[in-house]
């Protein structure tokens, strides 16, 4: 099969189910929420101390990129 062909029905069955799904008329008990909240702050404060760890590295990789090199001649 065609790799387009799966990614494209796999997108559509997705799309389908979560805007045809009926209303669950359910709620987030508060253990649910707070679990859901400390998973958020979680990764929230993970990617800000790994940015930390690695900022110089970052700041340099940036740098490179955007620097502006003229060429003399």
């Amino acid at each position: 099969m065609n790799c387009r062909y799966i990614v494209g029905a796999t997108f559509f069955l997705f799309f389908a189910s979560v805007v045809l799904a009926p209303p669950a008329h359910a709620y987030i008990d508060p253990g649910t929420g707070s679990y859901i909240l400390q998973l958020f702050l979680a990764g929230l404060f993970g990617a800000l101390y790994t940015i930390r760890l690695y900022w110089v590295r970052i700041k340099h990789f940036l740098s490179n990129l955007f620097d502006k090199k003229v060429d003399d001649e």
